[in-house]
């Protein structure tokens, strides 16, 4: 049975896949990680409001943990994802692709009903 959070929302059984995060996506951000040369530090991804088409993705790196927080390992990278973000990314894909034009992280959200040109905002 699901737990509640206080946030309202159902917090997924432990071994359901909720995102996923290409080994090419892992490899570029362990190195930007590592780069850092900070302690503790783990890959925040979410949504927040704005963009072209109403919400965006959001990721970065964090060494403060949220209770409301879903924790994911990727060979050994830490990813954490808060269970309102969780609403409108469930399912999808961070990928990483290298090359001097186009290159970068990408997303594929089978939840997002429209996206923009840049591929940074969606709609749901």
């Amino acid at each position: 049975m699901a737990d509640q959070t206080n946030t309202g929302n159902i917090t997924p059984p432990a071994d359901e896949q909720v995102i996923t995060i290409t080994p090419a996506a892992v490899e570029e951000l362990k190195r930007l990680r590592d780069e850092e040369k900070e302690p503790n530090l783990f890959v925040r991804v979410g949504v927040t409001s704005g963009g072209c088409s109403g919400m965006a993705y959001a990721m970065e790196f964090d060494n403060e943990p949220q209770d409301v927080d879903r924790v994911f390992d990727f060979d050994g990278l830490e990813v954490r994802v808060d269970m309102k973000a969780l609403a409108y990314i469930k399912g999808a894909t961070v990928d990483y692709k290298g090359g001097l034009l186009g290159g970068g992280f990408s997303f594929t959200n089978p939840n997002a009903k429209r996206s923009c040109g840049c591929g940074t905002s969606f709609t749901c």
